[in-house]
């Protein structure tokens, strides 16, 4: 697993093609990549909102509850795995538009693999700032697009014209799905889920 995070940073191109030759099981993906890294957002966030907090107009710092925290920290875990199985769905779904074949399983490594920045900027949160987390944040969907688009004709053996266009395509069902998670996240704030604030 560390390799192939380390690799896709040095040499994605590269990476891709061994990646794609493993053939690695979905069960096994989660157990040894995504449980892992997609905990690295979540915890971070429950340490920085309960230990460091944030500060407006540099006032007080303002901090959740633990059990607030975690009850979030929980809901965004489980929203983080539930992405990535919908995005790896999304891809098999639209694979074969563009003349690719890959498996169920291909399509949700594929999908992980591509999340890992996603995740490992979820370090940003040890320290909850608006311009460090739009910082780190912007840098991390833009490698993200940047392994798609890179990936997705080495990973799925297809021309890079239709990579291009197929690579486009889960970019905008990605940001759709990323809206809906927000949606839902709102609609459960307004059932009682919300934050609760340490006094």
């Amino acid at each position: 697993m560390i390799n192939h995070v380390w690799g896709l940073f040095a040499h994605p191109d590269q990476e891709w093609q061994e990646i794609r030759g493993e053939q690695e099981s979905v069960s096994h993906m989660y157990l040894s990549h995504v449980l892992i890294l997609a905990a690295i957002p979540a915890v971070s966030a429950y340490i920085g909102t309960t230990q460091v907090g944030w500060s407006i107009g540099g006032g007080e710092a303002v901090r959740l509850t633990a059990t607030s925290a975690l009850q979030m920290t929980i809901m965004s875990y489980l929203a983080m795995l539930a992405g990535v199985a919908v995005m790896g769905a999304f891809i098999y779904w639209m694979a074969r538009t563009y003349d690719a074949n890959p498996t169920m399983g291909d399509s949700v490594v594929f999908s992980a693999y591509c999340a890992t920045p996603l995740f490992i900027g979820g370090l940003a949160a040890l320290y909850p700032s608006l311009w460090l987390a739009m910082a780190v944040g912007t840098a991390a969907v833009c490698y993200t697009a940047y392994l798609l688009y890179v990936g997705i004709p080495s990973f799925m053996n297809i021309p890079k014209e239709e990579g291009f266009m197929f690579s486009s395509s889960v970019l905008a069902v990605g940001l759709v799905v990323l809206v809906a998670i927000m949606a839902i996240s709102v609609i459960l704030w307004g059932f009682g889920a919300g934050p609760v604030y340490s006094s």
